[in-house]
């Protein structure tokens, strides 16, 4: 399902409810904004979260610490989070206007807060040497099971290439995911795939994807595009891997034999 911010209005803006049956998205997201001068608190009785910046200049204290975060642009900066466990209190104070993508699930789990910064990202470049780089982008990594297995989230972000496809080939996991998306440029656009529902992406839009579900991806030509992509671990069954639709699969052989054409016109 894809679901539309036409604005990011001040305060909190929800794109998903972890109780809504519906949604089957089992976290609560949403995205925070405020302007300069502005003091807020987060608070989670049964909730670990995740705050991480998208614009702007904040400083974020908790348990004791304090940080001052910067980020002018999610396309050409590597991004800040802070992973807290339920029961911490965060307060922001902004130095500028800001947004701020807040990831919550719930977890019984205690452990160290901690504030991933920009060159601790994971960054990767994927789709490059194959398919005449169609499907180019760099997807960065904040953290997962890998790097934090009392967690029940995964977060990260992909760069997506103009006129490229992404989350290629397709595949699926039985994890919930959760995709918000910006542009270079408010008109950018392109198109989503899940399951067999084609879904038109916009500035500020998101995807909820059940688990299950295929959800391939493309930009249109002259727009780059940004996504953050947040996972929710099952108990028991936590996303480490994807599960690549077979009738795609000989895409992967790297002597895949590609139709080009016999001449040039």
């Amino acid at each position: 399902m894809m679901g539309y911010l036409e604005e990011i209005k001040q305060g909190y803006n929800r794109i998903s409810d972890r109780n809504n049956a519906r949604e089957q998205m089992l976290m609560d997201i949403g995205i925070a904004a405020g302007k300069a001068g502005e003091k807020q608190a987060y608070w989670d009785e049964e909730q670990e979260t995740a705050l991480l910046l998208l614009k702007g200049k904040v400083e974020l204290s908790w348990e004791g610490g304090s940080r001052l975060i910067e980020r002018s642009s999610v396309f050409d900066e590597n991004p800040s989070c802070l992973h807290i466990a339920r029961k911490v209190k965060v307060e922001i104070k902004a130095h500028s206007d800001y947004e701020l993508i807040i990831q919550k699930t719930a977890n019984e789990a205690a452990f160290e807060s901690r504030l991933y910064l920009p060159d601790e990202c994971k960054a990767e470049q994927f789709g490059k040497g194959v398919w005449e780089e169609a499907a180019l982008r760099i997807v960065r990594t904040v953290f997962d099971y890998s790097t934090a297995p009392y967690s029940k989230l995964v977060i990260g972000e992909v760069i997506h290439y103009p006129g490229r496809w992404s989350s290629y080939i397709p595949h699926h996991h039985p994890q919930p995911e959760v995709y918000f998306y910006k542009f270079d440029k408010p008109q950018g656009f392109g198109f989503s795939l899940i399951g067999e529902e084609a879904c038109k992406i916009k500035h500020n839009s998101f995807s909820l994807i059940p688990g299950g579900l295929v959800h391939p991806q493309v930009a249109a030509p002259g727009y780059a595009m940004y996504y953050c992509w947040m996972i929710r671990h099952l108990d028991n069954n936590p996303w480490t891997d994807r599960v690549n639709d077979p009738a795609h699969a000989w895409l992967l052989d790297p002597s895949a034999k590609i139709w080009r054409p016999a001449t040039h016109v």
